[in-house]
């Protein structure tokens, strides 16, 4: 994942996901999405000077604690805009042409020829795509509708001019969002606002058979009502790669029908990582140099 020479000079110590947090005298560390970083971990690493998230995320990060202690902490934006607009576009199509639905058909060997109304599913072209957020993942997935002819809304804190210039999006409020959308797409960060924010009322007011996608946060979406909606028939299929308590997933979900469910891949390819990787290596030898960091959440 790294080129030569990205460690050079640097003492490091690797490890793996199941072991704790280090203590000691070690002045930066790079976890991943998944390794909690607290105010008990920061009291047993007095020397640390930054928290260099390899995530665009850092709810595994106590930022106040950090910022208490005068601790960096950064993230990795931009480097996986891409990645994540593609697969949130893997997930809408997978969900509005049924594919789970289709391999399994022909795995089990019970296919038995082409027939006019075999799992018909819906064409995107006139649909209304709904974005929750409009930041760079979120515009980055708004660009690529226009190409499959589908109308964009979406609603954010601040209108985003040029975005509406080259896509003809528009800005609205969530439920007139939810009310229109034949696909709703999560692009808003977790926050104490936003975590649930799609429940068995904001489920309600969604379209009937629309499809809900979610590549952003698990925590926005209560899954067992998301999938008592899909077992009532009143959704039309959901696609999710990240969810609320990781890996666990709630088995009601697991078990629902329509439904298209990823091992949190959005980022998950060669080029992404390592430029992920390098972006997270590049603010801790700026701190560490006394250089102010690239891409800083805070300090």
């Amino acid at each position: 994942m790294l080129a030569p020479g990205d460690l050079d000079g640097l003492d490091v110590t690797w490890m793996s996901a199941t072991e704790p947090v280090p203590q000691g005298d070690f002045v930066a560390i790079v976890p991943l999405l998944s390794r909690w970083v607290g105010g008990t971990e920061l009291k047993h690493l007095p020397n640390l000077r930054i928290i260099a998230n390899c995530a665009v995320g850092y709810n595994n990060v106590d930022v106040v604690a950090a910022e208490m202690r005068k601790v960096t902490v950064t993230n990795t934006p931009d480097v996986l805009t891409d990645a994540t607009a593609d697969l949130t576009w893997t997930l809408i199509l997978a969900c509005a042409r049924r594919l789970p639905e289709g391999i399994a058909l022909i795995r089990s060997g019970a296919w038995a020829g082409w027939h006019p109304t075999e799992l018909l599913g819906l064409e995107l072209r006139g649909k209304t795509l709904g974005l929750v957020g409009a930041g760079r993942i979120g515009q980055a997935v708004g660009r690529r509708a226009t190409g499959f002819g589908m109308r964009v809304l979406y609603a954010a804190r601040s209108a985003k001019p040029e975005f509406e210039r080259d896509t003809g999006a528009r800005r609205v409020e969530l439920g007139p969002l939810l009310k229109d959308s034949d696909v709703v797409s999560l692009h808003v960060p977790s926050t104490p606002e936003t975590k649930g924010m799609i429940s068995s009322d904001t489920l309600a007011r969604m379209k009937s058979g629309a499809i809900l996608i979610n590549t952003a946060r698990g925590d926005l979406v209560r899954e067992e009502a998301l999938a008592i909606a899909l077992e009532e028939g009143r959704l039309g299929a959901a696609g999710l790669d990240v969810y609320a308590d990781e890996p666990a997933i709630h088995p009601r979900l697991l078990a629902a029908p329509r439904t298209v469910l990823l091992p949190h891949i959005g980022s998950a390819t060669g080029d992404t990582r390592r430029r992920m990787a390098a972006l997270a290596l590049a603010n801790v030898r700026a701190v560490l140099q006394d250089q102010p960091p690239l891409t800083a959440v805070f300090g």
